[in-house]
């Protein structure tokens, strides 16, 4: 009865990894080769770039010349309103994607699930649109 059990449990851990190699070894290797690839880039641009900064890299502004104008003036947040709003509805496009390439594996809730989604993205940009968020 035990090495009835301990066999199904074997069989069932070989196939179990039988499916891993299959279906993410690949994957494993890919990770690999990026993080490899990603350490002898940062060690290669360290090692052979010139390590010597001027001060004017050094200093708090490196484009070379001092600021116009006072650093306590009022500032306009409408560029950072803007990229934010970029952001949000950028990402929220990005899930487009997997659900388009899914679709035709979806039922019915899944469709109507992302047309709600695309409704309610579609009205929060008229809304920013109307409050004049993306103006500049």
């Amino acid at each position: 009865m035990i090495t009835d059990l301990f066999i199904r449990y074997v069989e069932h851990f070989s196939f179990n990894v039988s499916i891993f190699k299959e279906e993410y070894s690949i994957i494993f290797i890919f990770l690999i080769i990026a993080i490899i690839l990603a350490l002898v880039i940062a060690v290669l641009s360290y090692t052979l770039t010139n390590q010597k900064p001027e001060s004017e890299k050094l200093s708090s502004y490196e484009c070379g010349f001092e600021p116009y104008e006072d650093t306590r003036h009022r500032f306009d947040v409408k560029f950072c309103l803007v990229a934010i709003l970029f952001i949000l509805f950028d990402i929220e496009v990005v899930f487009l994607l997997p659900w388009s390439i899914s679709l035709s594996q979806l039922n019915l809730l899944g469709f109507w699930s992302m047309i709600d989604f695309l409704l309610e993205l579609g009205i929060g940009f008229i809304y920013v649109w109307k409050m004049n968020a993306l103006e500049w």
